[in-house]
């Protein structure tokens, strides 16, 4: 059965890289670029480093700013207004996860119209659309290499999967000292977000030998820096790490699949407003050790490319090392749990059948190696409920 391999036309990586974006529009031959960011990139100045650039090759661009930490439709839609109104050939998305994700759901939304919750998933968003640029700031979702979005539906609460080569970024500049003032906490989630992308990419029923090669090494990286990264946020050589294997790990994903955790962790973020690496985190270690019966070998390869067990250990030994190194990883990195979050625990109980309904619906638990239904989804957001509590 033949593999299909998909990526960015341009992937370059380096330190300082972002100053390149007028050379790299160049190459494809686009002028009019619209920037997608957020308050924090303009005010902090950070977007300076493309901005600049640009403005120094006599490119005109005009900045979007108004994006929110979990992309949602609305926005989508005001970013949509403004293609509209002005002649456009590209865009530029920069930031963390957020402003990429946003990008890529505008140029989607351009191009087909209608409304956003039109393309989530079983949709295929394979169409010609403005081509995407991303600049990434975090070591985190990998979405500068993927071919995926997750939009919020304001008026269901239900975060969307939406997949598709128009939504594949044409280009993407990974510059690791974009991500020196990402501060402890930005840092631990996103590099567990990055860390589930790796190993759920390779437990996925859906891994290849392409996306295996991509995870195991983003694993090795993600496992030997993502602590150095938090607790030293200026390490240059952890954040070049941390940076290349976010990317590794977006490749490996974006070419198999994520799985059970991330399909239970978006009716989390919807619900409840919790970052999307964050949610990801709680779950990560009680999903871990529900799913290692169906992949032991796998599990195992993945503890030892991470770190958490030896290459001598045997299989079912290195496979319970992952499930617990993944708890101590939360209480090293302050992984605060649902309740500890200030989830209300009435709220979060009441929630539990929609939740596991939409966890279902994004098709992400169909990849996991142990393939739960709906109850077993509901015991596993209890589970997470009790369990964190003893791990952070």
């Amino acid at each position: 059965m033949p593999t299909s391999i998909v990526s960015p036309r341009l992937l370059l990586i380096g330190g300082g890289v972002a100053r390149e974006i007028a050379s790299v529009m160049k190459k494809f031959a686009l002028a009019r670029p619209l920037i997608v960011t957020d308050p924090f990139m303009v005010s902090s100045g950070l977007v300076r480093r493309a901005l600049d650039a640009l403005e120094e090759a006599g490119i005109p661009f005009t900045v979007f700013s108004d994006t929110v930490p979990e992309p949602i439709d609305t926005v989508v839609e005001t970013g949509v207004k403004l293609l509209q109104a002005e002649k456009f050939d590209c865009l530029i998305g920069f930031g963390g996860g957020s402003p990429i994700d946003t990008a890529k759901a505008m140029a989607i939304l351009f191009a087909g119209g209608g409304q956003m919750r039109d393309y989530k998933v079983p949709a295929q968003v394979d169409f010609p659309a403005l081509p995407i640029i991303a600049i990434p700031t975090t070591a985190g979702t990998g979405s500068e290499t993927t071919r995926f979005t997750v939009i919020t539906d304001t008026k269901h609460d239900e975060k969307m999967l939406i997949a598709g080569l128009a939504a594949l970024p044409l280009a993407a500049l990974v510059d690791y000292e974009l991500s020196f003032t990402v501060p402890p906490r930005t840092t631990a989630d996103t590099g567990i977000d990055a860390l589930t992308h790796a190993l759920e990419a390779y437990v996925s029923r859906r891994a290849n030998p392409y996306s295996d090669a991509q995870a195991l090494a983003a694993l090795r990286l993600i496992g030997a820096n993502l602590r150095t990264a938090y607790r030293e946020p200026k390490n240059a050589h952890a954040r070049e790490a941390m940076m290349l294997g976010a990317t590794l790990a977006g490749l490996a994903f974006g070419n198999s699949s994520v799985a059970l955790v991330h399909g239970m962790s978006r009716p989390i973020g919807a619900h409840f407003h919790v970052p999307h690496g964050l949610s990801n985190a709680m779950l990560l270690p009680t999903i871990t050790r529900y799913s290692l019966p169906a992949a032991v070998a796998r599990y195992a390869e993945a503890a030892r490319a991470v770190g958490f067990a030896a290459a001598g250990d045997p299989d079912e030994v290195a496979a319970d090392k992952l499930a617990e190194g993944l708890a101590q990883l939360n209480r090293e990195l302050a992984v605060p749990s649902p309740a500890e979050y200030g989830i209300d625990p009435r709220v979060w109980e009441e929630r539990l059948p929609l939740m596991a309904e939409q966890a279902l619906a994004s098709g992400s638990p169909a990849n996991n190696p142990r393939v739960p239904d709906a109850a077993e989804i509901i015991t596993l957001y209890r589970m997470v409920w009790a369990s964190s509590r003893n791990q952070s």
